[in-house]
């Protein structure tokens, strides 16, 4: 391979600090693109439109992310990667303060659009970074880091802007994002040195990639896991109330046992990935199908009692089997990065915006597949074609390697 093509590394005073700052963009991306499932029923009425018109923004966000991710390089060009970061966290900030002083759902859809730009912007550059500020020694705790941004969102961001919202109203948690966006920026400039680009791969340059099966094999994996993932995460929450008879204290629980376990499997993941990223690859995702097998056993058996001060045992099953399933998903950004930049080191940055588009995607895909079989076949048949899909990525995991074979 032509060194040329290498990813050129920057030195730094403080490389670590640098991925703190990327990772805080990370996650105000993933937290500004989730937050309306936190405020969705004030938002929804404040704007006079119903729980699924409010619902529509995460899909307009997450269906356009998609598309920017893929194309970043070639719409980022030849222009430094610091820079563009600063720029579109500063779309970022106005986007969500768009969204807090929108007076009409139009406005607001619009305030989403430029959400989904910054964060297919943010997240299709910010994926292929770690492995270029920190030495080669630090390169996988980077990339855990980065992508922690995205596990800690889940768990802190949401949470922690519903009850600003439920405090000062729905606009307010969105005035919090467009604020912290700002510092975010600022952030980047201080603390990031600059990061010229490695290259000015065309759009059909990031295609390349895929003449390489091993890299088409990560992208094949990522897709299955997430797309099932989102199959049955989308409605846990039904799932959870109708298929095992979770309470509402129950749900919080289960939500944050989720979390928290999804925070624990990316930095678990992140050491062994590094050395071995098929392991990490199979481990991940058969933990994620064993999480999801385990709460759709509970489903299919109706278990009752769960958060309701009754049946502790069926509730620390619950509990046990959903925080499988976050230590698994939790694992899955990680490992599958990994596999990307093992198969074609060579083109870090292509791949990764790759990665990010099909990532993105399969949430999008995920989500309407679960609406679909939640609809037809209630929590049972939803969580069956959950397990179904994600053990196909188990399978492709365990017959694929990321490495080219000498």
């Amino acid at each position: 391979m032509n060194s040329s093509t290498l990813p050129a590394r920057v030195s730094a005073g403080h490389p670590m600090v640098s991925v703190g700052a990327i990772t805080l963009s990370t996650f105000l991306v993933v937290t500004s693109e989730m937050m309306p499932v936190g405020v969705l029923t004030p938002m929804a009425a404040s704007l006079g439109v119903t729980a699924g018109g409010a619902g529509a923004t995460l899909t307009v966000t997450g269906a356009i992310a998609a598309v920017v991710s893929t194309f970043a390089p070639a719409l980022a060009a030849r222009v430094d990667r610091r820079t563009i970061l600063i720029a579109f966290m500063i779309v970022l900030a106005v986007a969500n303060a768009l969204t807090a002083v929108a007076p009409t759902y139009a406005v607001v859809m619009l305030g989403r659009v430029l959400l989904g730009v910054a964060m297919g912007m943010v997240w299709g550059l910010a994926a292929g970074l770690g492995g270029r500020i920190a030495p080669p020694s630090r390169s996988a705790l980077a990339t855990t880091l980065i992508f922690s941004g995205v596990s800690i969102a889940s768990v802190l961001g949401v949470p922690l802007g519903t009850s600003v919202g439920g405090v000062l109203g729905w606009r307010s948690a969105f005035w919090l994002l467009a604020a912290l966006s700002v510092v975010a920026a600022i952030g980047l400039r201080l603390a990031v040195p600059a990061l010229p680009a490695d290259s000015a791969a065309g759009f059909r340059g990031i295609f390349s990639v895929l003449r390489v099966p091993q890299v088409v094999a990560g992208l094949a994996i990522t897709a299955l896991l997430v797309v099932g993932h989102f199959t049955g995460y989308t409605f846990i929450r039904p799932v959870l109330e109708f298929g095992v008879g979770a309470a509402e204290g129950g749900i919080a629980a289960a939500l944050l046992v989720f979390g928290i376990a999804g925070v624990v499997g990316n930095f678990a993941v992140g050491g062994v990935a590094a050395l071995r990223p098929k392991r990490a690859v199979v481990g991940t995702a058969t933990t994620l199908a064993l999480g999801v097998a385990g709460v759709s056993a509970l489903s299919l058996l109706g278990t009752a009692g769960f958060g309701q001060g009754t049946g502790q045992a069926p509730a620390s099953i619950a509990l046990v089997a959903i925080a499988i399933w976050g230590l698994g998903y939790g694992g899955v950004s990680v490992a599958t990065q990994r596999w990307i930049a093992t198969a074609e080191p060579g083109q870090v940055e292509a791949s990764a915006a790759l990665w990010a588009g099909i990532f993105n995607a399969s949430i999008a895909v995920g989500a309407v597949l679960g609406g679909a079989a939640f609809d037809g076949s209630g929590a049972v048949g939803t969580l069956a074609v959950a397990l179904g899909i994600a053990a196909t990525g188990v399978l492709v995991a365990a017959l694929t390697s990321p490495r080219v074979p000498r």
